[in-house]
């Protein structure tokens, strides 16, 4: 059995306990320095200084959450497009293809979405059903 190099570990407990350290300071500073009050209106939550009213529990439609999935998802493709945009130089042709094949695919997905109506906020179009015809009551 050799003797392995004891600086790694040496340099990570340093670390660990600089790590330490300051959060240790920095609690019991805000413990020390902090203020010691209890208002009537310390524990009531505002929104910049203003006071709310009604319920923070808003009834959201499922509509929004799945919005706002797509905006993520499609926003976090944009970061992909920016690192080829940097690289492109070095990337050549074979990254061309790769990003425009990428990008079809994207708006293939767009597609998709927008036709089956997850982009739409609106009331659903009923055009595509058929419409009830009323039947005559007591054979009339």
């Amino acid at each position: 059995m050799g003797s392995a190099d004891p600086a790694p570990l040496l340099s990570l407990g340093v670390y660990v306990a600089c790590v330490v350290g300051v959060v240790l300071v920095m609690v019991g500073a805000s413990f020390v320095l902090g203020q010691r009050h209890s208002d009537r209106a310390t524990g009531q939550p505002y929104e910049s200084g203003i006071v709310s009213e009604g319920s923070a529990r808003l009834r959201m439609t499922s509509q929004f959450y799945l919005v706002a999935m797509i905006f993520v998802i499609f926003d976090l493709e944009a970061v992909f497009v920016f690192g080829w945009a940097v690289a492109v130089r070095d990337l050549g042709w074979s990254g061309y293809s790769a990003i425009l094949l990428f990008i079809v695919l994207l708006l293939v997905a767009l597609v998709y979405l927008w036709r089956i109506g997850a982009l739409s906020w609106g009331p659903a179009d009923r055009s595509h059903q058929p419409k009830h015809v009323p039947t005559e009551v007591g054979g009339q």
